[in-house]
């Protein structure tokens, strides 16, 4: 069938709105017709360069809700009508990680880089005038409907708005499994979240979640200082020297337990100044992605050594989507957990490259794009 999806046809480029055709489901995967989606960094990664796509034309979008539209031939467990979220990574439920708890790091999640079928990384399920397209995480969001594999989709309660629980598919889970999961944030500590977008807000929220006494927020941008201090931080400033300077305040002059560093363009540099803001085995954690050709670093290793901290890279949050997915909807469900107060703005699918534009620009907490009903 035809449908409209939102490309990169070359890097650096913008996203640009295009008629595509997509494989009809086989066994094991799903035909969705999207409602939403979340538009996070990474998608930007791919525009600018930062991140090599592939394969070009790249459809994108890895943070996205919708209802099973097809299910393929042979396929359990999921039905026509069903409401799902999509995990950008995988899970096939069978490997060393998954069988360790560690979903996040399931074999599967290799496919995601070739951005066609997980068994195949020749076969592709979108074409445009006869060419092979790449999904996105396999995934790609932002087309209206798209054909995904069943590792990568979780059914929800269908009482659930689909436009905020899209959101849990890539930037909660990162944020906030970043605070609880890979800093293992304690009741009464101190916590600096350096940047605050769609994956710092959320940490933000973990950390808070987790009983830290006291939750830093940094960012230049004001209305996300503000934001901050609406969804658990304590304090908000402008600069990680300011928020440095403030932990050690409160600590006796030894810094944060934790900082967790979310910022949308990660350098050396970023890491450095967190991992300095940390007291003796403290923790900095890293999330945010930077230039993948870029071997940096700013790191004091005297410092690293003798103080005996901790430098931990976080891919989604170190959660297990199967069961953090829902466990996060249930907390916004029994208003534990905000998800409404994350959307700043909600754009149409042609809107797609102005959304990134206000990204860019410091306007958003999280855009999201909401496909024609």
């Amino acid at each position: 069938m035809l449908t409209r999806g939102a490309v990169l046809r070359e890097v650096p480029g913008r996203y640009e709105v295009v008629e595509l055709e997509v494989d009809d489901p086989r066994p094991g995967e799903l035909r969705v017709k999207m409602v939403a989606s979340g538009m996070c960094h990474s998608d930007d990664h791919f525009a600018t360069g930062d991140q090599t796509p592939p394969i070009l034309p790249l459809a994108g979008g890895h943070e996205g809700a919708g209802i099973v539209e097809a299910v393929g031939p042979a396929t359990s467990g999921f039905a026509e009508g069903d409401h799902v979220v999509f995990s950008f990574l995988p899970v096939c439920g069978r490997c060393r990680w998954c069988a360790r708890g560690q979903q996040n790091l399931c074999d599967l999640g290799a496919s995601i880089g070739t951005a066609a079928r997980p068994e195949d990384p020749t076969s592709f399920r979108l074409s445009l005038d006869g060419r092979p397209v790449g999904q996105m995480a396999g995934l790609s969001t932002y087309c209206e409907y798209t054909t995904v594999s069943t590792a990568a989709a979780i059914k929800i309660d269908p009482s659930i708005p689909l436009d905020v629980a899209c959101l849990t598919g890539c930037g909660v889970g990162t944020g906030w499994g970043a605070a609880v999961n890979s800093a293992e944030v304690r009741p009464g500590q101190v916590v600096i979240v350096m940047g605050i977008g769609g994956i710092g807000i959320n940490a933000v929220q973990g950390a808070s979640h987790a009983g830290a006494a006291a939750v830093i927020g940094v960012d230049p941008v004001a209305f996300k200082r503000e934001s901050a201090l609406k969804l658990g931080a304590t304090h908000a400033v402008a600069s990680i020297e300011e928020a440095t300077e403030l932990a050690r305040s409160m600590t006796n002059g030894q810094g944060a337990d934790a900082a967790i560093v979310t910022v949308g363009v990660v350098t050396g540099q970023h890491v450095g100044q967190a991992l300095h803001a940390v007291r003796k085995a403290g923790t900095c954690v890293v999330v945010g992605l930077g230039d993948a050709f870029v071997r940096d670093g700013d790191i004091n290793l005297h410092e690293l050594t003798l103080y005996q901290k901790r430098l931990q890279g976080s891919l989604f949050g170190a959660s297990s989507p199967t069961a953090d997915i829902p466990a996060q909807l249930e907390m916004y469900r029994r208003g534990a957990l905000k998800l409404d107060e994350l959307i700043t703005a909600r754009y149409a699918l042609d809107e797609v490259a102005t959304g990134f534009d206000d990204m860019k620009a410091g306007r958003n907490l999280r855009g999201v794009i909401v496909h024609d009903a």
